[in-house]
């Protein structure tokens, strides 16, 4: 996605359309106005930006189209706004959902025949001047509720572009942050600051709210405040612990009632603890499906799905279905519980010797089961060999998270 946005502002730097670009604040919007400004013809004349919701409703109109002396309280003269000052270059306004309405009819005006008129006078004016604008809100949405002139929102988005949140882009995290350090151990004349793999993954793993300007911050904090340039994961946690958390859902509710908070931190601990399980679940089940695709295991056919029933239970009778592993590649090869009886037992997975089908006689099998951690720690050191140690690979190899990853080859000892 932030590729197809570079692309985006590159191609369209060399003409002179209206540009809107969208995205949530702190995602590096300005910086793209610059990039459509250097490459553009008019890189050599000025480039300016401004903000609308800085600029009181009240006096926006003199700052961007100028007044004439006498035009209202305190015009001791005449003025030049942006757009006369600017002639010949680029403006971006940012968060351009806050100007008033009836800034954007003028606004309107220029975009549509590059006039203008200064507050108070009666002779307009014309300007060549290039227009980005930049916004966090939805416009078509502003545009319904008619905070927003709908012919200048389809005048501004002439080509849009919509720059991606941190979030969707995790794999820049890393990149950003050594970069981020890098200026600022030259800023402050100190050794650039580094973080181990799993301290990385701890900020790849954090939400951002604040996304590149948050992650600007953390870098220029811990450069300055951190003694040791290595950081682990857990210094980092000393240090900055607002990145270790998770957001859980937030229970609507009065927490000032008797035992009130308790029951609260007692909740947020039960959907941690069933966030985390849910995750490990659905790293095991992606693990299974790549063990069956790439290690020649065969899932054995029990017939139809029975009912479970303990053996210690009596006459009582507790259903439960069988798990299916059902995958398109494979066709549904599934594992069925079932115990008919005391000795029956489940069935484990067969690792059949080059082998997708066949069979074995009672030697063979007993030979040839492992148990499932036996299993998964093979094909983890498969993977591992496979890309020489090389995790990032062997991660999406196995179809697991890199942190998964990291805590199997902790847990196997790799």
């Amino acid at each position: 996605m932030l590729d197809a946005a570079l692309d985006t502002a590159v191609r369209v730097a060399a003409t002179d359309l209206t540009v809107l670009i969208t995205g949530e604040s702190g995602v590096g919007k300005e910086a793209f106005s610059k990039v459509i400004h250097a490459l553009s013809s008019r890189k050599h004349n000025d480039f300016i930006a401004i903000n609308c919701g800085a600029i009181p409703e009240g006096t926006i109109n003199s700052e961007l189209f100028g007044h004439e002396k006498g035009s209202f309280t305190g015009a001791m003269g005449d003025r030049k706004g942006y757009f006369e000052t600017v002639n010949g270059g680029t403006i971006f306004l940012d968060e351009i959902g806050e100007m008033p309405m009836d800034t954007q009819a003028y606004l309107l005006r220029v975009l549509e025949s590059g006039e203008f008129i200064r507050v108070g006078a009666s002779k307009s004016q014309r300007t060549d001047v290039r227009v980005i604008a930049a916004t966090n809100v939805n416009l078509e949405e502003a545009v319904r509720k008619g905070k927003f002139r709908e012919d200048l929102f389809y005048r501004l988005s002439t080509v849009p572009i919509r720059v991606p949140s941190l979030k969707e882009r995790r794999e820049d995290i890393p990149v950003l942050f050594r970069k981020f350090a890098y200026d600022f151990a030259e800023k402050y004349r100190m050794q650039a600051i580094r973080l181990d793999e799993r301290a990385e993954l701890v900020l790849e793993n954090y939400n951002w709210p604040g996304n590149i300007r948050e992650l600007k911050n953390v870098a220029e904090q811990l450069s300055v405040l951190s003694e040791d340039r290595s950081l682990t994961a857990d210094q980092l946690q000393i240090t900055m612990p607002q990145l270790f958390n998770r957001n859980l859902p937030v229970l609507a509710g009065n927490r000032n009632g008797n035992g009130g908070g308790e029951s609260f931190q007692e909740r947020d601990i039960l959907y941690k603890v069933l966030f985390d399980m849910k995750n490990d679940l659905n790293d095991l089940k992606s693990l299974i499906y790549e063990l069956v695709r790439s290690n020649d295991l065969h899932m054995p056919d029990l017939g139809s799905v029975r009912q479970l029933q303990p053996s210690y239970s009596g006459n009582a009778s507790y259903p439960s279905h069988a798990p299916a592993f059902e995958n398109q590649e494979y066709g549904n090869e599934r594992e069925q519980f079932y115990n008919s009886n005391e000795n029956d037992r489940v069935k484990p997975i067969i690792i059949e010797s080059g082998k997708s089908t066949g069979s074995f006689d009672k030697s063979e099998e007993a030979d040839s089961l492992l148990a499932m951690d036996e299993i998964e720690k093979e094909a983890i050191r498969r993977a591992l060999k496979k890309y020489n140690g090389r995790r990032k690979e062997a991660a999406e190899e196995l179809k697991i998270s890199e942190r998964t990853l990291y805590r199997k080859i902790k847990q196997y000892d790799l």
